[in-house]
């Protein structure tokens, strides 16, 4: 047929050597396989609120001396490690943790501890401590100074005046724990104070006949300043009588009848007739509308 090659026999067609093909392609493949295992441990990423402890296989382990690796991409040699810590402030929850008051009896407390690692820190943290820092550092600190405090006070004042206070000691206390362990506490709150129900009620009758008393008192103290104010104004109204009755003397008093029988005898609505002299020498009024 025209236009078309023809198709040489079986036995002229040039041979192709299959048994080359894997000789070349497994070392690439190989090669390949080794160039993405060598890159995938030599890259890290370091998430936002994170950083980085880098740990050198050959080279002394922990780098304390050095800064810790910030958030990003990082290249490293593919024998060393990075332990990667939340640096983002962090909030452990304590509920109904056990503890004794000062005369014995038990008491529940649910507190909330406010904590994150000292950055500058990391390598020595985890040296020493771990990624698993808050239950080897945070949280026995937090209840054996928790169980220290709360055995300082009654059950009447933990329930109503001293909440403040015990907060405020055990997170001053576990603090100054803490620190030289190269974690930082932000706060300590005291979410409830929980007493066995018959103690509560004992100190909620005991402090509504507190109430009682006080108010009672109160009426008390407020009569007895009302007493003495009247007696007060007794004492200067007496006083003024009598200052008043020893400046009042005979012409002093013939004078002012004189003065108002004036004024009566110039208003318009009376009628004032003066037949010769009364008691004293004043006018007599006769009549007036």
């Amino acid at each position: 047929m025209e236009g078309r090659r023809p198709i040489p026999p079986r036995n002229q067609r040039p041979e192709i050597n299959v048994g080359k093909l894997p000789k070349i392609g497994i070392p690439l493949l190989f090669g390949l396989f080794l160039l993405f295992i060598v890159l995938y441990n030599s890259a890290v990423t370091i998430g936002y609120g994170e950083a980085g402890v880098l740990f050198r296989t050959f080279g002394g382990g922990v780098a304390i001396d050095e800064p810790p690796l910030g958030e990003g991409f990082h290249i490293l040699a593919p024998w060393n490690e990075v332990y990667i810590y939340n640096t983002k402030q962090q909030e452990v929850f304590e509920k109904k943790m056990q503890v004794l008051s000062s005369n014995g009896l038990e008491i529940s407390l649910d507190v909330s501890v406010l904590y994150q690692p000292k950055i500058g820190e990391l390598g020595k943290l985890h040296q020493t401590k771990g990624v698993n820092y808050l239950n080897t550092v945070i949280v026995p600190e937090i209840r054996a100074v928790a169980r220290s405090v709360v055995g300082r006070y009654t059950p009447e004042q933990l329930y109503s005046t001293k909440r403040d206070a015990i907060q405020n000691e055990i997170f001053e206390e576990t603090q100054r724990k803490v620190e030289k362990q190269h974690v930082q506490l932000n706060s300590v709150l005291v979410r409830d104070v929980t007493l066995p129900v018959a103690i509560k009620e004992a100190i909620e009758r005991k402090l509504g006949q507190e109430q009682e008393s006080l108010e009672y008192e109160f009426r008390l103290e407020k009569a007895r300043k009302e007493a003495e104010r009247q007696k007060i104004d007794a004492e200067g109204k007496a006083a003024a009588n009598r200052i008043l009755s020893a400046s009042l003397t005979d012409k002093i008093l013939q004078e002012k009848g004189i003065e108002a029988t004036l004024q009566l005898s110039q208003s318009p609505n009376s009628k004032v007739i003066v037949v010769g002299s009364g008691k004293d020498g004043l006018p007599i009024i006769l009549g007036n509308n």
